[in-house]
């Protein structure tokens, strides 16, 4: 199949007109997990995302695929053991995209975690989640604590301790998986909402009416099997299949701040307590420092969660709490992001305490719907889920399918041989770069970015130059955006500044440099009207200024 808005209807006739063993709804990275394992086992697949893929939470993370170190202070002992396997999993299938992260955990006096108990929970955490041996945590004193972190705060520091966390870029996680499912056979359409379920004369779902939200038309799709992976909209389609009953969705909310290293230079990831006894990230990343995360109850729309006032306040407040030198005002934020978690309610526990585990449940239509999990264990909820259709689909169809594949099959772009042949990858395929006229530096970042795919990228800068030109854009950006159109569907700019590079949240003076570049080009090769060009200029406007500016509490 195509993955490209380019030849968007055909996409829409083959949707259409074809009936598929399932159809996935959502777009995020539990779907294109789904749709990844299902194509991948021989099932006949359709996916559709009412916004972009990752538009949702998917995009929104503390991009970390952590082990979880904090479900141990809840005693989810079995969460621990299986995130902190898969996020290895996670990695080997796309090292372009998963990195690993020293993570210190400062211990003060009267702080969440003591010396003891912190050496005894990164003991068990290394052998719930099968820690390599090279990545095994270590403890250390106060002046080793200090050696690699300065900015911390001296006062009543015990130590620390040390362990590996891995940094993930989410958004590209998710285009990638999807972009993977695409060419094992599925079929899948960004900014396509579900209007309504089909149902047949049993009142078994069957399909789907959906609305194309860049061309307005309405269509059907047909499916033996019906999957809502929704995330925070999950209940909003049981309600459509009348079968929102039992347990149901509580949306929080967590906020990230970006601020540039000369206003807060860390230069080693630091998992810390708050005044209120929470646990925040603060991560270094591409020349910045992100921040987070908040965690608040949430009942309005989750399309556009924002920073609020006070969300801004408490980050501000905990990194001066751990961080007393560095002194940051709101004046240096750069940046944010906000993100919407559905998670299984649990009645009478606070945000912090609700389990991040996953569940399925099936509708009397047949409607399955699974909700709640992590970013890390999206592969595994994947199998768990497509593990049921493929005995249903079997009983009912008398076909048998393939088991599930996707342990160690690498997403698009991930297929160098696993991690310890990437550096030597990245630094074989640079040259090629350089040649098609970047600098070794660009080469070698966009090698990283997009791993075995960034030949494509380099093919459409070295063949693209005087186009490049034509819209006063470097040549680097160029080819990610020539690369976005031709192969990650993107249809908006904020799609492209936002989440196929990012730029949005670590780079918000390009992104705010290079958005009427972005606009003229998109606008060129997808042929917008004027009133087309202008809406999605409003919403990069309104983007960008959402970044910044926070909403009234």
């Amino acid at each position: 199949m195509t993955f490209t808005n380019l030849e968007r209807q055909q996409v829409m006739r083959t949707l259409s007109s074809e009936t598929f063993d399932v159809l996935v709804i959502g777009g995020g990275i539990t779907g294109a997990g789904i749709a990844l394992d299902a194509a991948t086992r021989g099932m006949k697949i359709a996916l559709v995302e009412m916004q972009d893929f990752a538009g949702g939470t998917s995009s929104r993370s503390t991009k970390l695929v952590h082990g979880g170190l904090r479900y141990l202070k809840q005693f989810e002992v079995g969460m621990v053991a299986e995130v902190g396997k898969e996020r290895a999993i996670v990695y080997e299938n796309g090292p372009h995209v998963t990195t690993p992260e020293w993570m210190l955990l400062p211990m003060h006096k009267g702080g969440t975690f003591g010396k003891f108990s912190t050496s005894i929970g990164l003991r068990v955490y290394d052998s719930l989640a099968g820690v390599k041996r090279g990545e095994r945590r270590s403890m250390l004193s106060v002046q080793q604590t200090l050696d690699k972190e300065p900015l911390i705060k001296k006062e009543g520091l015990k130590g620390g301790g040390y362990y590996v966390e891995y940094r993930t870029d989410d958004a590209r996680l998710t285009i990638e998986v999807m972009k993977a499912a695409v060419e094992h056979g599925a079929a899948a359409l960004n900014y396509t909402k579900v209007e309504s379920l089909i149902y047949d004369d049993n009142k078994q779902v069957k399909g789907a009416v959906v609305r194309d939200f860049l061309t307005g038309d309405a269509y059907e799709i047909k499916a033996a099997k019906v999957v809502n992976s929704t995330g925070p909209w999950v209940d909003r389609i049981r309600e459509m299949d009348a079968s929102k009953k039992g347990k149901t969705l509580r949306l929080t909310k967590g906020v990230h701040l970006v601020i540039d290293q000369s206003r807060f230079p860390l230069r080693q990831a630091v998992y810390f307590d708050t005044p209120d006894k929470r646990m925040v990230f603060a991560i270094p990343r591409d020349g910045k420092t992100y921040v987070g995360t908040t965690d608040t109850f949430y009942d309005q729309d989750p399309v556009h969660p924002q920073m609020s006032a006070s969300d801004r306040s408490y980050i501000v407040n905990a990194i001066n709490f751990m961080f007393p030198d560095v002194n940051i005002t709101e004046r240096d934020i750069e940046s944010s992001w906000a993100g919407v978690r559905p998670l299984i309610y649990e009645e009478g526990k606070d945000p912090s305490e609700i389990s991040r585990k996953d569940e399925i449940w099936e509708s009397g239509s047949g409607l399955l719907t699974i909700a709640g999990g992590k970013l890390t264990g999206y592969r595994k909820m994947a199998e768990t889920i497509v593990d049921v259709l493929s005995q249903k689909l079997s009983e009912a169809q008398h076909r048998s399918f393939k088991a599930c594949r996707t342990k160690h099959l690498p997403i698009s772009g991930g297929d160098m041989g696993g991690s310890k042949g990437f550096d030597a990858w990245v630094q074989k395929a640079a040259p090629a770069g350089v040649q098609a006229g970047l600098t070794q530096e660009e080469a070698v970042r966009l090698a990283r970015m997009y791993g075995t795919n960034t030949h494509k990228v380099y093919q459409r800068i070295a063949e693209g130059k005087e186009e490049a030109n034509a819209f006063n854009m470097p040549l680097a950006l160029y080819g990610q955006l020539a690369y976005a159109l031709d192969a990650e569907m993107v249809a908006s700019p904020v799609d492209f500044l936002t989440r196929r590079t990012g730029a949005t949240l670590f780079n918000i003076d390009l992104a705010r440099k290079m958005k009427e570049p972005v606009i003229k080009m998109m606008s060129s090769c997808l042929g917008w009207s004027a009133q087309a060009e202008a809406r999605f200029r409003a919403e990069t406007e309104r983007a960008l200024a959402d970044a910044v500016t926070p909403m009234q509490d």
